[in-house]
Order: C-alpha cells, then sequence, then structure tokens
C-alpha cells in the first residue's frame, strides 16, 4: 500500500467506495472536484496494486477539520486509515495548526477508537448530523495557543 494524493483521475473510483462506505450520505464527484480545486485543502489516496482502496482529506488553518477518511471494506483492518489519518495529521503540523476537529458517527465505534488512538478527545455531539444520527465531534489539540481556554498556565 502506498500513499499519493488524491487526483482528478481517481474520482469515478472514489464515488464507488462513497457510496459503499456512506450510502445516502456519499458525496457527489461534483463536491469532490470542488474540494479538490480548493485552495487550502489535502486529500490523500491509498493505493495497492494499482487500485485505490482508501482516502481522506483534510481543510487546513489554524483550526484544521478533518472532511473524509475512508477504507474499502475488502481492505480494513490491515492499518489503511491509520495511515491515512497519520498522513492528514503531518499536513496540519506542517501548516502549524493548533487544532484538528472532525465529526463521526455516534454509532461508528470503529471510527471513534482510531481518532482516539491518534490523540482525538470527545468535546461534544451534533444531534442528527448525519440525517438518521447523531455525530460525536471529536478534538485533536496539537499545539497550545495565546488564549486558549484549553491552554495549561
Amino acid at each position: 500500500m502506498t500513499l499519493r494524493p488524491l487526483r482528478e483521475d481517481d474520482l469515478d473510483r472514489v464515488d464507488e467506495l462513497e457510496h459503499e462506505l456512506f450510502g445516502r450520505g456519499a458525496w457527489s464527484r461534483a463536491a469532490y472536484l470542488s474540494e479538490l480545486r480548493q485552495p487550502g485543502r489535502y486529500y490523500v489516496a491509498a493505493e495497492s496494486d494499482g487500485v485505490v482502496v482508501g482516502y481522506a482529506g483534510i481543510a487546513l488553518g489554524q483550526d484544521c477539520e478533518v472532511m473524509t477518511v475512508g477504507v474499502a471494506g475488502s481492505h480494513r483492518g490491515q492499518g489503511i486509515g491509520a495511515a491515512l489519518l497519520d498522513d492528514l495529521l503531518g499536513q496540519a503540523r506542517a501548516a502549524r495548526a493548533r487544532h484538528v476537529f472532525l465529526e463521526v458517527r455516534a454509532g461508528n465505534g470503529t471510527a471513534q477508537r482510531l481518532y482516539e488512538r491518534a490523540g482525538f478527545l470527545p468535546i461534544g455531539t451534533r444531534p442528527r448530523y448525519y440525517g438518521d444520527e447523531d455525530a460525536v465531534v471529536m478534538r485533536l489539540t496539537l499545539r497550545r495557543g495565546q488564549g486558549d481556554l484549553t491552554a495549561h498556565p
């Protein structure tokens, strides 16, 4: 498995995976095109034997937001999700971000454990964020800033 930047020519495969992984909540090809073209976004693909088997994206800034992480069902349990997340967090650190935020389905314990292993902590919920299910909001603090309410004296 190798990681590389996600490209527009990967979007047919991403579209397949979106529907497999997220069903009615799948992003459209147009949404991904917009994301790939937007400044301050970083998207990565995990490739195995020439096929995209996972992808992830982050909005970069002082406070970053993980936009998506997805791994094909046939390739779960191989550390691909952790590798994708680690790559995103490397980009956040390079951007000198203070925090990284994300939302995850309340019922997706596997994803929550992945994020917790990376240092994310739950900080709240968004009721019915996914329409049929609440989201757990999680935050990772990369560095503490002046005036940061979470900073220690």
